[in-house]
């Protein structure tokens, strides 16, 4: 007898991007987002797609709400009830450096990719001159552009700091979240800085990646570490980097992945192309 599909019931079918979300369905819903971008992403680039496989993951994402409900849950998530959103970690470590002191140097040109508030930075505007980007655009003051598709030559060395905030994670392919990095790197001014926000586990609990090899990836390719914040049991983990001259070091250990742990880990990984 033919099995028969139980129709999901969508999370979020509302356009209410209402705060009495509680924190726990939020993650949970962001969660399964990112397991079917990702499907998504690697069945889009297979030889031979799946067409009946890549329509169920297509309806699961419209079932869920589609990239807007995404989007609402995270901005739900950056509620002031909530904690904030982490740009209150880079503001407060260019705080730190004193860089808030511009007198005569003009305001700091950011970019900050994957911005669901068009005014994250609205506390530090006599320094920071913000350009809120995101591939939907939740706000007539947000660009919608895609990071990827910006124009290199057009953006090389234009930035002081860029902000890539819960973005390189939400990139399904890991080939092209390492061209991501590449591409901060070469638009980011002289000693421009990077700020750098993923899920904990994407680096503690990765059959790929850890520490020590984010450390290593991000000398590669012209990055030295300023600041870090992550704590043990946490969610998030922050890093800030300068941009330097690369090491010039062979780049091929990083084309492909490695198996660094065993046991029951996620398979996040960054990769360059």
């Amino acid at each position: 007898m033919p099995r028969t599909r139980k129709k999901k019931i969508p999370v979020t079918n509302t356009d209410k991007a209402s705060s009495s979300s509680t924190p726990t369905s939020s993650r949970t819903v962001i969660r399964r987002f990112h397991v079917l971008l990702k499907k998504q992403g690697q069945l889009k680039n297979a030889s031979s797609a799946n067409a009946e496989a890549l329509g169920e993951i297509e309806r699961e994402i419209d079932e869920l709400g589609g990239l807007a409900a995404y989007q609402r849950m995270s901005s739900i998530g950056q509620g002031n009830d909530r904690g904030g959103g982490s740009e209150k970690v880079l503001i407060q470590w260019l705080i730190d450096m004193g860089l808030w002191k511009r007198e005569a140097k003009g305001k700091l040109r950011l970019l900050e990719v994957g911005a669901l508030k068009p005014d994250n930075y609205r506390t530090c505007i006599s320094w920071i001159d913000n350009t809120p980007m995101d591939l939907r655009s939740r706000h007539p003051s947000i660009v919608e552009q895609d990071f990827l598709l910006m124009d290199e030559d057009e953006n090389r060395g234009k930035w002081d700091i860029i902000s890539l905030s819960l973005v390189v994670n939400f990139v399904p392919n890991p080939r092209d979240r390492g061209r991501m990095l590449c591409l901060a790197h070469s638009m980011l001014a002289p000693d421009g800085l990077l700020f750098l926000a993923l899920p904990l586990p994407c680096v503690e609990n990765s059959r790929y990646l850890t520490f020590d090899n984010l450390q290593s990836l991000m000398n590669v390719l012209g990055f030295t570490e300023v600041q870090r914040k992550w704590r043990k049991g946490g969610k998030m983990a922050y890093w800030l980097y300068r941009k330097i001259e690369s090491d010039h070091k062979s780049l091929d250990e990083y084309r492909k992945k490695t198996v660094c742990r065993q046991g029951d880990r996620n398979n996040f990984a960054i990769l360059l192309p």
